[in-house]
């Protein structure tokens, strides 16, 4: 569904207003529980909104995903969830993973509709994704698609992102706001180097700041925020996720491989209530002259070798300079009025400043334990000619768009399943193996993965789509560990590029501390038909994971967790 209307004055308010509209239209089941008085849980929200034609009458704001949630593993459940558990639940970091789940599924009915027609499909077939190009006859493109010049990404959030853009308002939740002085032994300044900071093995030690900790320490990487009694995390905060993907763009690694990264496959705005933006503290963490500005003006240009020859292969080096490179590309903090807010949204954390709000009420506020996932299906109306497995049982259609995937989540899988050992049906969409498999399906569709066939464009010029790139390997790899490094990606432009624009900004973030491995889990003939379908969210029971070890983001805050996993053959 996409809103053309002027319902608001800006373009922030009117994305605002589309995506309560569509929050709205979930079930109670998967919504927050909130009391007669007022009290109750609350929880974050975040969305991904693409809007085309920005600023022109044909303008439209469509919805792609919309998520909610605030928990996320500690350390010591990470490396046991095999896959299958989703490590961080957090809103904004779902919707980023949501729109990558969104965008291969756009691919793969493109490429579906063409190996059916074995020709080049209509430019106009997906309003935001066409065929990247081909300028030679000889060479193969690799990645095949671009996002269109004309559409824009925006998050919008509820709430500030945890970690070092939201530093100061915690300060000012503050009843003594003078600055805690860190222990000698635990103490993360902002000379830490990635280096120094992950000499500590083991998964709970302290090897980066809590979340909210210390927070007369600015500039500087932050773990999730937890419970003082919680087990420690290392998953980033999502000011930090956020920051890395100014540079990487919001493509993860298995989408760069296939949409090309270009200036709009960044995101272009962040849209906030207004009470939840310090202009210093975003100016700080995102922004050209924050802790990102060694940043500017370095640039990845994605080129076919390792060698140092500009251009893209099939591409002149001056379009290769304008569109197809990494670089520091900063987004725009929007606002929202909080009045807006306040009548939108009733799952809002409440403030001790809130008029009328007493101790009492804000100690029975307490975040909710369940996460939601929405995710509108692609463009394409391809399901009847491919029978492309479906994820959804219930909630079909979500104010007049189809629905790609919708889950409740809790303890990381899908709720009504144990964390401790979910199977394929409590696996969410949107954890590792799942995602993976559903990206290695949308290359297999027309025989990419081997260079079987040739996909001509328009004007009858081949393209042996990725058959002979140095990229093989990793669609090749059996394990999830070799496709995130497979033995050949320096042959391969766009995974070389890609990990030295990851490793310059984590080096000028400085602190960023990898998390336990969760990788090295073997390769199932599974299909994405063998993930669940959808359980009925009002009625699904609350799993052991409710209770569990999940810490939160309240520190202030908590998020339930994962039991330890057995290792076990899954025959399907």
């Amino acid at each position: 569904m996409a809103d053309t209307g002027a319902a608001h004055s800006s373009l922030a308010s009117r994305i605002a207003a589309l995506v309560h509209t569509y929050y709205n239209g979930l079930p109670n089941g998967s919504k927050p529980v909130v009391n007669d008085d007022g009290t109750g849980q609350w929880i974050p929200m975040s969305a991904i909104v693409l809007v085309k034609g920005e600023g022109t009458p044909s303008e439209s704001v469509t919805c792609i995903a919309v998520t909610s949630g605030a928990k996320c593993l500690p350390a010591t459940k990470v490396g046991t969830c095999e896959g299958l558990v989703l490590h961080d639940c957090h809103a904004e970091v779902l919707a980023m993973r949501a729109f990558n789940r969104w965008l291969i599924a756009e691919c793969y009915a493109f490429i579906g509709r063409e190996e059916i027609h074995r020709r080049p499909c209509d430019e106009k077939l997906s309003p935001y994704v066409w065929r990247r190009p081909i300028l030679t006859r000889d060479s193969p493109v690799l990645p095949p698609f671009e996002i269109r010049p004309d559409v824009g990404i925006y998050m919008y959030c509820t709430c500030a992102p945890c970690g070092d853009a939201s530093m100061e308002l915690v300060m000012a939740e503050q009843d003594d706001p003078t600055p805690w002085v860190p222990p000698a032994a635990t103490a993360t300044t902002t000379t830490t180097t990635a280096a120094s900071a992950s000499t500590s093995s083991r998964p709970g030690e302290q090897a980066l700041l809590d979340g909210r900790a210390h927070f007369s320490n600015l500039g500087i990487v932050r773990r999730k925020p937890a419970r003082r009694d919680a087990e420690a995390t290392r998953s980033k905060s999502c000011s930090d996720k956020l920051a890395l993907r100014q540079v990487t763009s919001l493509l993860n690694y298995g989408a760069s491989l296939l949409v090309a990264v270009t200036a709009n496959a960044y995101l272009k705005g962040l849209v906030l209530p207004e009470e939840e933006i310090s202009r210093t503290g975003v100016a700080r963490c995102f922004g050209a002259e924050g802790r990102m500005k060694d940043l500017v003006g370095r640039t990845w240009p994605i080129t076919e070798t390792n060698a140092d020859t500009p251009g893209v292969q099939g591409l002149p080096a001056s379009e290769t300079q304008d569109r197809h490179r990494y670089e520091f590309r900063p987004f725009e903090v929007l606002s929202i009025p909080d009045s807006q807010l306040r009548a939108l949204w009733k799952f809002r954390k409440p403030k001790a400043s809130d008029p009328g709000q007493t101790a009492a009420q804000l100690k029975k506020s307490k975040p909710g334990n369940k996460t939601v996932i929405w995710i509108r299906a692609p463009t394409i109306d391809h399901e009847s000619e491919f029978g492309y497995p479906s994820l959804v049982s219930r909630l079909q259609t979500l104010r007049g768009s189809k629905t790609g995937v919708f889950e409740n989540i809790i303890g990381g899988v899908r709720q009504g399943h144990k964390s401790s050992d979910p199977g394929l049906a409590g696996a969410s969409a949107l954890s590792r193996w799942p995602l993976w498999l559903h990206w290695r399906n949308t290359m297999s569709v027309t025989q990419l993965l081997l260079g079987e066939h040739e996909v001509r464009d328009g004007d009858g010029m081949a393209s042996n789509v990725l058959g002979a790139t140095g990229a093989l390997p990793a669609f090749l790899e059996e394990k999830y560990c070799g496709f995130k490094k497979p033995d050949g990606y320096k042959k391969s432009g766009c995974i070389k590029a890609r990990r030295d624009a990851v490793q310059a900004a984590k080096e000028v973030l400085g602190g960023w501390v990898p998390n336990v491995k969760d990788d090295n889990w073997p390769q199932q003939e599974w299909e994405d038909e063998d993930f669940g379908n959808d359980e009925d969210p009002g009625t699904s029971p609350d799993t052991e994971s409710s209770q569990g070890s999940f810490d939160s983001r309240d520190s202030r805050d908590s998020r339930d967790g994962p039991g330890a996993s057995k290792r076990r053959r899954l025959d399907v």
